[in-house]
């Protein structure tokens, strides 16, 4: 008795804790990329016009410009793209509807052909087909995770992609104007500021795909000084070449 009552608590603990992450969501992609963006393209963009020998006045307004201008661009990329996606399989979600009504019987021998290739037996593929199909709106449900591999009730958002995209742009674009607007003279504490924003912004990331944060903080850091260091050549030749 003790054994079955043991294995029942560790059957019932194993499904109250067996989540997933929203994998789904319309929030996580450009809220990533957009802080990703901000912080390698106003680092690279502050660094190349700092390497040109200019005065801080000039490398803040260059630093804001490009905050308010890559914030404004990835927000309206967000929004069209996500959009447009989404205008796509609402499209498609109504011609699957129509030929529901139009054609119940096919769908329903369509749906059973899925069930028995998945290996399940044609009596009780069809038995299930049909009872699915009892209700039009699951019936659509289910053809749409079968056919399109969506879920019409999880669609992305084209608003909260772009909120996102926006706020998470200007959050890492901001990093290295930050010293600049508290009074720092040298490019050096930006810089500083920028990677230590790469690295947690790659750790964070790692905490939501499981990967290792420190192998994924340091691919961002990297690749951001790489783009701080090339744009800062840049702007000393073109700089030099200029004056």
């Amino acid at each position: 008795m003790a054994v079955i009552d043991t294995e029942a608590t560790l059957h019932e603990a194993h499904r109250d804790n067996h989540t997933h992450r929203d994998v789904n969501g319309g929030w996580l992609r450009p809220a990533v990329f957009g802080a990703m963006d901000g912080l390698v393209s106003n680092l690279a963009l502050i660094t190349g016009v700092a390497g040109g020998a200019v005065g801080g006045r000039t490398i803040v307004l260059t630093g804001l410009a490009g905050l308010a201008a890559g914030a404004f661009s990835m927000a309206a990329g967000e929004y069209t793209s996500v959009a447009s996606q989404r205008e796509l399989v609402e499209a498609e979600l109504e011609v699957e509807r129509k030929e529901l009504s139009r054609h119940p019987q096919d769908e329903e021998e369509e749906l059973a052909a899925l069930y028995v290739a998945r290996g399940v037996e044609p009596d009780l593929a069809r038995e299930v087909a049909r009872q699915l199909s009892a209700d039009p709106e699951q019936a659509l449900e289910i053809h749409a995770r079968e056919e399109l591999g969506v879920d019409p009730g999880d669609l992305p958002s084209p608003l909260v992609a772009a909120v996102s995209s926006f706020a998470s742009f200007a959050l890492g674009a901001l990093l290295p104007v930050l010293p600049y607007l508290l009074g720092a003279a040298a490019l050096w504490p930006a810089v500083l500021l920028a990677l230590l924003g790469l690295f947690a912004c790659g750790a964070v990331v790692a905490r939501v795909t499981a990967r290792s944060w420190w192998f994924s903080g340091l691919r961002q850091l990297v690749l951001g000084g790489a783009a701080a260091g090339v744009t800062y050549a840049l702007g000393t030749l073109f700089g030099t070449a200029v004056g």
